[in-house]
């Protein structure tokens, strides 16, 4: 019998925000930073005590000290519980006074990428909170030009992973999607075509600098789909080049150029062509030009279906999500999957036979995917209790090898985003018998390295506060004017509000 009670901020597909429907599943968020604050709703003081314990126990724990990342996290998570908080007035002395140091902070961050990403996440967190952007961009300051430039410092294969050596330009491409975004949520979009640079071709001519299909093809379809956000199709198929149509010849290529992605566990071979063919229908849905490429070499449709069919169940744990929703925005999910509630049934149901714990990748972040495949599907109904004592109860097991140790901030991020949007975040609060009488947020926090130096993905878990505190903004505040303006092809009835 299921006791648990969710409080979900959505319950079926037809309710999603046109920024959910770019950026639906953890990744971007986690991983990237981007489209952070997802499911707005009331501010929460018990959810906010829960942050500032958090960032609180990390501080404890040395992290502060050690990680400017994280310093920076905190101190823009108390800016934006203090802007969400109704009992706190708005004074524009007082927004003035507490951004100052969170700004300190993000110019304190050395390392280029990440100094970008806080900036993006920063401009972003303003326009999402309905702040002034001349808080950002006036006489004395221009904060958007400042984390633009930061780009240009951003070198080649610098990521520090398994796949160290295999990206090319792929962060810097990334960080391209995250300022371009940022920057059109503040209104500030012609900046970046206007002026002696175009950043957007810049950042296009990018992508034959990612010799991976599989990182070509998962990043691009995350900048070809800002840039569609922003309006600037025209600079994606509107010259003497089609960048879609050159990801996907590449795509095509993948076993040619035989440059598959490492990976933390063993995949199938379907999977690393799946995945960034998946975010690319994606991209291509935005693009308003389906009829087109949907057919462009082979029909894409057909081939998503046949490697869905092809990876593994845990894979399509993971998958299940980006092709329902890529279905979803091309208007396609009714001809492709005829009978939906089978399809779902079917990925989220395999949460039975998945050990969350018995590695921090495949099956350490498959519960996050499967429960948020069960929100924006509307099938809550399939997760119940046993579903959410599995995934709180299993980071000590990723005790068994170094690997999973150290990266356990990974799927404990995951975890504290997918829990925070169901309601169920008091979960990782409470004393539960598996951590020996502690909270399952201090009995990780803990175990920690000393400073978290040894932890490189902790920022993840940062990534996690801050989208959850940014939820706390108000359920009125659903959507920024530039995502409300957007329209997909399949569904647009008026042009866009530009």
């Amino acid at each position: 019998m299921n006791t648990t009670s969710f409080s979900v901020p959505v319950d079926g597909l037809c309710h999603l925000s046109n920024e959910t429907r770019m950026i639906a599943t953890p990744w971007s968020r986690m991983v990237r930073g981007i489209g952070l604050g997802q499911y707005p709703v009331a501010y929460d003081p018990d959810a906010a005590a829960r942050i500032r314990e958090t960032f609180a126990l990390l501080g404890a724990k040395g992290v502060d000290s050690s990680n400017s990342y994280t310093a920076f996290s905190r101190l823009l998570a108390e800016f934006i519980l203090g802007v969400a908080d109704p009992a706190r007035p708005l004074r524009r002395a007082d927004l003035e006074q507490d951004l100052g140091p969170v700004l300190d902070a993000v110019r304190a961050e050395e390392n280029p990428y990440f100094r970008l990403m806080a900036g993006c996440i920063l401009m972003d967190s303003v326009a999402k909170l309905g702040l002034d952007r001349t808080l950002l961009v006036n006489a004395g300051t221009d904060f958007p030009a400042e984390i633009l430039a930061v780009a240009d410092a951003i070198a080649p294969d610098q990521i520090k992973d398994e796949n160290a050596g295999r990206h090319g330009h792929y962060e810097k491409l990334s960080a391209y999607s995250a300022v371009f975004l940022a920057m059109g949520q503040l209104g500030l979009q012609e900046r970046l075509v206007s002026g002696q640079r175009n950043y957007v071709r810049e950042a296009l001519g990018l992508l034959e600098k990612i010799p991976a299909p599989f990182f070509r093809g998962r990043g691009g379809a995350v900048l070809l789909s800002v840039i569609s956000m922003l309006g600037y199709e025209r600079f994606i198929f509107g010259g003497d080049r089609d960048y879609i149509k050159e990801v996907l010849d590449h795509l095509d290529r993948a076993d040619e150029l035989n440059n598959p992605p490492a990976f933390p566990q063993p995949m199938s071979e379907s999977f690393p062509k799946i995945y960034p063919l998946l975010t690319m229908l994606n991209a291509i849905a935005m693009s308003g030009r389906s009829e087109e490429y949907l057919t462009y070499g082979r029909d894409r449709l057909a081939e998503a279906k046949e490697l869905m069919g092809r990876i593994t169940p845990v894979e399509r744990t993971h998958m299940g999500l980006y092709y329902l929703m890529a279905l979803h925005n091309l208007g396609r999910l009714d001809d492709q999957v005829p009978y939906l509630p089978g399809l779902v049934e079917n990925i989220v149901g395999e949460w039975v036979h998945i050990d969350p714990g018995a590695n921090y990748f495949l099956n350490g972040i498959a519960y996050a995917y499967v429960i948020q495949t069960a929100m924006l599907t509307g099938r809550m109904d399939l997760i119940g209790d046993k579903t959410l004592e599995r995934l709180v109860d299993c980071f000590p097991d990723l005790d068994r090898t170094d690997d999973d140790r150290v990266n356990r901030p990974y799927p404990f991020a995951y975890a504290v985003n997918v829990l925070g949007e169901i309601g169920c975040s008091h979960l990782l609060f409470e004393p539960r018998d598996a951590y020996g009488g502690a909270t399952p947020m201090a009995w990780v926090i803990d175990r920690l390295s000393e400073g978290g130096v040894e932890e490189h993905r902790l920022y993840m878990l940062n990534h996690a506060l801050l989208g959850y505190a940014l939820r706390m903004r108000g359920a009125d505040r659903k959507e920024t004017r530039l995502t409300r303006g957007f329209r997909f092809r399949r569904d647009a009835v008026e042009p866009r509000w530009r």
